[in-house]
């Protein structure tokens, strides 16, 4: 956004430089063609171009004033003040020329009365359009930035807010279980799912919710979930993590998975059955393609709503980071159970990196 000093020192440098230019063009064009003497000329262009240059910041005050009448008032007065500077210009360059040839009461005929007038009044009418041009340009990018900027602080927050709906009944359970195996004196189980408590709660309070990381992370992330999911099931649960090679460096956005693995758990597990979930990142020409998996119950009639708050956040944060540039489909599988598939565009982790560096070095 352009800021108020830098509006004025933009000003200041189309001043001088306009006003610059009439002297060069007025020298050029009118005064080495015409007949005065250069003592003469020369003296009379610096006083011109000096007046007109205080007339113009005189008028772009009055103007100011102007603008905070109504319309029709405003336009009136723009009027006024342009015909008067056109006006008082005229006589200070009539009286400074004829002093500088010696009589300072000589007065002006009708005809030099208009040409004078006309060339003063098209000079300032000139520079007005040219001084609104700008400010009205300048206004209209500094309202487009700042249209923008809102709506990235609300894109901002509505992916933040999306990040931090952390389901309360996994802490519930996970807590849960912990106090059941102390109970139970299994203090060493207890303590290891703790700790895995502890580090998933510390990666998702302390990693951006904007940031993008590898898939290599996101396992290990989504790892350390089915592990404290992995104490509660015990044999009732099992989970496969697979990930090619070319996939791991790629970029996905933070603790995407996590919530519709819990889904999976919350919606299509029950007491009597095991569960059985597989999650498979590969690529799949540009994309990156991410298939989960379950023989759980699936997702119920297809005129119900389909999956819980965690595929509803999974598919509004992909909206707002790929904006109809990702995929999401899911559906029930022929021999029971429930299946998504995503997919993103491929994204290296280095290419983020280097953005990042191109960005700051242009601050």
């Amino acid at each position: 956004m352009i800021k108020l000093e830098s509006k004025d020192q933009l000003f200041w440098l189309c001043q001088c430089c306009g006003w610059a230019a009439y002297a060069l063009l007025t020298e050029l064009l009118i005064k080495i063609p015409g007949p005065e003497p250069w003592n003469i000329h020369l003296g009379h262009l610096v006083l011109d171009t000096s007046c007109g240059f205080l007339i113009t910041l005189l008028l772009r005050r009055l103007y100011a004033t102007a603008r905070r009448h109504q319309a029709r008032l405003s336009i009136a007065l723009h009027l006024g003040y342009l015909m008067t500077a056109s006006l008082l210009w005229t006589q200070f360059k009539w009286f400074t020329l004829q002093g500088f040839y010696g009589s300072w009461w000589q007065p002006m005929t009708w005809f030099d009365f208009g040409t004078w007038t006309s060339a003063s009044l098209t000079m300032l009418a000139t520079w007005t359009a040219g001084y609104y041009g700008i400010k009205i340009y300048l206004d209209n990018v500094e309202q487009r930035h700042k249209a923008a900027e809102a709506m990235h602080l609300a894109k901002e927050s509505q992916l933040k807010m999306l990040r931090y709906q952390l389901n309360p009944h996994f802490m519930f359970n996970s807590i849960n279980a912990i106090c059941t195996l102390i109970l139970k004196q299994h203090n060493s189980q207890a303590v290891g799912m703790l700790e895995k408590l502890c580090d998933l709660l510390r990666y998702s309070l302390y990693t951006d919710p904007l940031a993008k990381i590898t898939v290599q992370e996101e396992v290990a992330i989504l790892q350390t979930y089915v592990d404290i999911e992995q104490c509660r099931f015990q044999s009732h649960l099992n989970v496969q993590i697979h990930s090619d090679t070319a996939c791991e460096q790629l970029l996905i956005p933070s603790l995407l998975l996590q919530p519709l693995v819990e889904n999976a758990l919350k919606h299509g597990m029950s007491q009597q059955s095991s569960m059985e979930i597989s999650v498979t990142f590969g690529c799949v020409g540009e994309h990156l393609q991410i298939d989960i998996r379950d023989n759980g119950s699936g997702f119920g009639d297809p005129g119900s709503e389909v999956g819980g708050i965690g595929m509803k956040n999974c598919q509004e944060r992909l909206q707002l980071i790929y904006p109809e540039h990702s995929e999401f489909h899911c559906g029930n599988q022929p021999e029971g159970g429930a299946w998504i598939r995503i997919r993103l565009p491929r994204e290296q982790a280095y290419q983020q990196k280097a953005t990042a560096r191109t960005v700051r070095e242009s601050l």
